[in-house]
């Protein structure tokens, strides 16, 4: 495959072989009230290992459909994902899984936590999907949480954290395999200023200590403001903002 592909953002060549993700003329429209609308259009760029973006932007240009396309969990109508040069678009349905649960971890606005589980029990969930053992799930479990400082909130029911403990388990489970790239959608959308607060120096303090590439979509500007890289869409594309 040549290397050499469409511009990055920016603006230099984009050397596919030195990115960990890249878009190659990828599109994503919708069909609503009966028009068609365009969310990406022929979109271009590479993400890098253990880079910091944010996407930013009013509701409703796609941000959330970019993350998900990144995370393979919405497919393109059109154009190319690679991740170290490999299209994942073209895997199966089985093969496709396995690269998420190993190499993209999720977290979003709403935790989606297992209430009737503990913080490890539902820490422990993507290594037993995985195909861990319990006590290797239990290990790395355990390493993550008291990681994200919840050493002492391992057997509660999640229904008994707050919920700046409850996203720190989020958190822990979204990195308990240690992927390569952590997806976040409005991570601290549902939390007061100071666990936001926390909750952003830990990702960027796991960023640095786990190399992982991470990408955030949010409307908190100071959580924006902490990514090396900030983006919004305009038309269609993925357009600089500082």
């Amino acid at each position: 495959m040549d290397k050499t592909g469409p511009l990055s953002l920016s603006g230099q060549p984009a050397v596919m072989g030195d990115a960990l993700m890249a878009l190659r003329d990828l599109s994503k429209s919708y069909n609503g009230s009966g028009a068609r609308i365009d969310i990406l259009k022929g979109v271009n760029f590479d993400l890098l290992p253990g880079e910091t973006l944010a996407v930013v932007g009013a509701s409703g240009i796609g941000k959330s459909t970019l993350l998900h396309v990144l995370g393979t969990l919405d497919r393109p109508d059109s154009g190319r994902l690679f991740f170290k040069d490999q299209d994942v678009l073209g895997y199966d349905a089985k093969t496709l899984a396995r690269f998420r649960n190993e190499s993209i971890g999720f977290v979003f606005q709403f935790h989606h936590l297992l209430s009737e589980f503990s913080a490890l029990e539902n820490t422990m969930m993507p290594a037993l999907i995985r195909g861990r053992s319990k006590s290797a799930a239990q290990d790395a479990a355990e390493t993550i949480l008291v990681r994200v400082g919840l050493k002492d909130r391992l057997h509660h029911r999640v229904t008994k954290l707050s919920g700046g403990e409850q996203q720190r388990v989020a958190l822990a489970r979204a990195l308990v395999l240690r992927p390569a790239i952590l997806l976040a959608d409005e991570p601290t959308g549902n939390l007061d200023q100071g666990n936001s607060t926390q909750v952003h120096e830990l990702l960027m303090e796991l960023n640095r200590e786990l190399h992982m590439t991470l990408v955030v979509v949010t409307h908190n500007l100071e959580l924006a403001a902490l990514m090396a890289r900030r983006v919004t869409i305009a038309n269609g594309q993925l357009v600089d903002t500082g």
